[in-house]
């Protein structure tokens, strides 16, 4: 777990991707390599997550790449199995949080209260995923909710754009922010891995002058 926060607090940024195919895993690594930004969430919502998930673990080992609605324990094992480092969930099942603690590997379920965050501090979590960050209310939400709890620390999915991720990222709780908008389906489906590297180089620049 502290491998993976410590990666997360150096690089700010995590990209959120949905795969509908696998074979299009190495070339959306690559542009993550070329862009500066060497970790990706894939997410469970395809059948191409786990071969997806295998393929940059495997040959591109320089990327940490970590598994994205986790709904199932057979995702968990999946996900394990192919090189998965870390596991991020879109809200709090405590059998999914449980079992992943029991397996060892650093799991990030979803928030957007204090209940889920008790429920996180019950299991020793002290980074929570807040999701969906701008639907929940945004950034003056999460400074609500982060209030009581000084040690816990969160990373925001949903909604967030270049357009406002330096006002999240100036709240010193925050560990890094999940981006959605920097690998969509629509640019992996067209083979716009150039785009990408260049989103992935504009958001690098802008964590740099925060």
């Amino acid at each position: 777990m502290d491998t993976i926060i410590t990666l997360l607090q150096a690089l700010k940024v995590v990209p959120v991707v949905k795969l509908d195919e696998a074979r299009d895993a190495l070339p959306l690594g690559r542009a993550l390599i070329d862009g500066g930004l060497p970790i990706v969430e894939i997410t469970f919502r395809t059948d191409a997550a786990a071969e997806a998930i295998a393929a940059i673990s495997y040959e591109l080992p320089e990327i940490c790449v970590g598994a994205g609605t986790v709904l199932t324990v057979d995702q968990v094992n999946q996900a394990i199995d192919s090189g998965a480092g870390f596991i991020v969930a879109p809200g709090f099942n405590p059998r999914i949080v449980d079992y992943c603690i029991d397996r060892g590997i650093p799991v990030f379920p979803g928030v957007n209260s204090p209940t889920g965050v008790e429920m996180g501090l019950e299991r020793g979590l002290e980074v929570l995923k807040f999701f969906p960050a701008e639907a929940s209310g945004g950034l003056n939400m999460l400074k609500a909710i982060a209030g009581p709890y000084g040690h816990v620390r969160f990373m925001p999915t949903g909604g967030i754009t270049i357009a406002n991720l330096k006002d999240y990222l100036t709240f010193d709780r925050i560990i890094a922010c999940g981006g959605t908008w920097l690998a969509t389906a629509a640019l992996i489906n067209a083979g716009r891995f150039d785009e990408i590297t260049r989103l992935i180089e504009e958001v690098v620049a802008t964590v740099k002058q925060r």
